[in-house]
């Protein structure tokens, strides 16, 4: 251990530091895989190995440059909150308008009990002021809260060994602040009695019920009022066909197959294949005529159909309607892909970057329409650089914005956490400006990801990991544990037997929710590494902004309360 700590003390500071990191993150994603019963710490394992690390390191008089290992913390945090706006961005509105205000009201349950179990603790004598509040930053495992405790006993001007006290309580407290977290997903999970698997078949097929699932159906015109009309004009309900979600991709006239116009004459003993929810098809029925006895497959004709991906920068935004693909090169759209969800091809529907169209048509008329979309495959590989960057620092310039609030005595900031999601979230519900994409490779996310948050947890146990066992050897450590043991777990089981028992939310929904309202980035990964489902990252985002804002304040309302 000596030759190994002599080779680091002769190691330049960048090397020493990025040695450190790596063995840290390495030994910590391994802890992270080793699981007992099928329980694993999984992503809070970097967070443990980066303490024992951080221990080992003081103990054989290994310093680290503080400014760099805080560059690199707050880097990794924000690699992982913008990769989780960028990727939930798309669906976060949607379902801010769904669930939002009850999860948001979960979110509000969960800080509100904290706050006041701490201001309970201060009042009882069991901890002092300064303790307390590093007790309830560590316990929600929220690093904002912590800076926003030191800004405000600065403002009040507390002495030096009162603004020591935060920081130590935080690094005994932060730990189990993590793994309460994930005990009580478990907690839930098992005494619910619940198999994540089916949890996230239920909420995609909930999340599919809310747009109308696409059928098929093939239409004989047997109605002598429609002979002569242009398909165009038809109406179903009082609003025009095309309009409702229906659309005609392929007409059968005396034999040949072809792709219908808006302007084709309608003819008795016409088949049109339409696409669009059911009902409306329903309704197509009884304005056409009648079912036709068998499918009009493309097989053996001059049509063919085509999935076609949109990667051209001069479509985005564009409506279906505005490019004209049935004048101008004699195809129909009669599905669109997006993120998984198929919508409705209505003429007013803008194009995103990634949509995939379902095309209709003669093989030389796709080939042109796959120009005009783009639909190139290595593009959807390719990560944005330059959006992604522009991101980044519009992020960090939003989260560096001071909030002025009535009685506060220093202004409140969203930080390098929530100004980067908030940011990502706008912008990947935005899609594009002009030539610049905000979409990103799922795989990219994933990495980028993964690497913020590794990074984030190891620096900040390094930077832990030299006081933890001084502070619990001493004693003094030990009240704090146990008090921010409480702060932990009673909000966290509070909200989540709610959430399920009385509200029966999805139980991947509630493990955004507590880990959204907990701030804690690896409680999410915890929740993604369950089951492959959007559901905990969706209402993570959905909660994170207004749990940090009530984070940041919580500190100063304490202080102000009780100073």
């Amino acid at each position: 251990m000596s030759a190994f700590a002599d080779i680091l003390q002769a190691m330049p500071p960048i090397a020493r530091v990025v040695l450190m990191l790596g063995l840290v993150s390495a030994a910590g994603v391994a802890l992270g895989h080793v699981k007992i019963r099928g329980v694993g710490l999984g992503i809070g394992g970097v967070l443990f190995a980066g303490i024992a690390g951080g221990h080992v390191a003081k103990q054989a008089g290994i310093a680290f440059n503080p400014e760099m290992m805080d560059f690199i913390r707050d880097f990794g945090l924000i690699l992982f909150v913008y990769t989780i706006g960028i990727q939930v961005g798309p669906g976060f509105f949607a379902a801010l308008r769904r669930t939002g205000l009850a999860l948001n009201g979960l979110a509000l349950l969960m800080v509100v009990s904290s706050i006041l179990l701490t201001a309970v603790l201060v009042g009882s004598g069991a901890l002092s002021l300064g303790s307390s509040l590093g007790v309830f930053a560590g316990a929600v495992t929220n690093a904002p809260a912590l800076a926003a405790t030191q800004q405000v006993l600065t403002e009040v001007g507390a002495d030096a060994a009162v603004m020591a006290l935060p920081g130590l309580a935080f690094a005994v407290t932060y730990p189990f602040g993590i793994a309460g977290n994930l005990l009580a997903m478990a907690a839930v999970r098992i005494l619910f009695r619940i198999d994540p698997e089916a949890e996230a078949r239920r909420f995609e097929e909930c999340r599919r019920a809310e747009v109308s699932t696409l059928e098929t159906m093939d239409l004989a015109v047997r109605n002598p009022d429609l002979a002569g009309r242009p398909l165009g004009s038809l109406t179903l309900m009082g609003r025009l066909m095309c309009d409702q979600g229906v659309v005609a991709s392929r007409l059968l006239r005396d034999g040949v197959l072809c792709v219908p116009r808006p302007d084709t004459l309608l003819r008795l003993g016409d088949v049109l294949h339409v696409v669009g929810p059911r009902p409306k098809l329903e309704q197509a029925r009884a304005l056409l005529g009648q079912e036709f006895d068998r499918p009009l497959t493309t097989k053996g004709t001059d049509l063919k159909w085509e999935r076609i991906v949109v990667t051209n920068s001069a479509v985005l935004g564009k409506s279906i309607a505005a490019l004209n693909l049935q004048e101008a090169h004699d195809v129909v759209v009669s599905r669109v892909n997006r993120s998984g969800v198929e919508l409705v091809p209505t003429p007013a529907l803008k194009l995103q970057f990634g949509d995939i169209l379902t095309v209709i048509g003669r093989p030389e008329s796709l080939a042109a329409v796959g120009k005009v979309f783009g639909n190139s495959s290595r593009r959807l590989q390719q990560v944005e650089m330059i959006p992604m960057f522009l991101g980044i620092a519009l992020g960090a310039a939003l989260g560096a914005i001071p909030i002025f609030l009535p009685g506060m005595p220093a202004p409140l900031r969203l930080g390098l956490a929530g100004g980067p999601l908030i940011v990502a979230l706008i912008l990947g519900r935005i899609g594009h400006v002009g030539p610049l994409v905000w979409f990103m490779p799922p795989a990219a996310n994933l990495a980028l990801r993964e690497i913020g948050i590794v990074l984030f947890l190891a620096v900040l146990g390094i930077a832990s990991g030299d006081r933890f066992v001084a502070t619990l050897a001493s004693g003094a450590g030990w009240p704090w544990m146990l008090w921010g043991v409480l702060v932990t777990l009673v909000p966290l089981l509070l909200t989540g037997l709610i959430a399920r028992g009385l509200m029966k939310l999805n139980f991947l929904t509630i493990c955004g929710v507590l880990a959204g309202a907990q701030t804690n980035p690896p409680g999410l990964a915890y929740a993604n590494a369950l089951v492959a489902s959007e559901a905990p990252a969706l209402a993570y985002a959905t909660v994170y902004p207004l749990a940090m804002c009530l984070r940041i304040l919580g500190p100063q309302i304490l202080v102000l309360l009780l100073w």
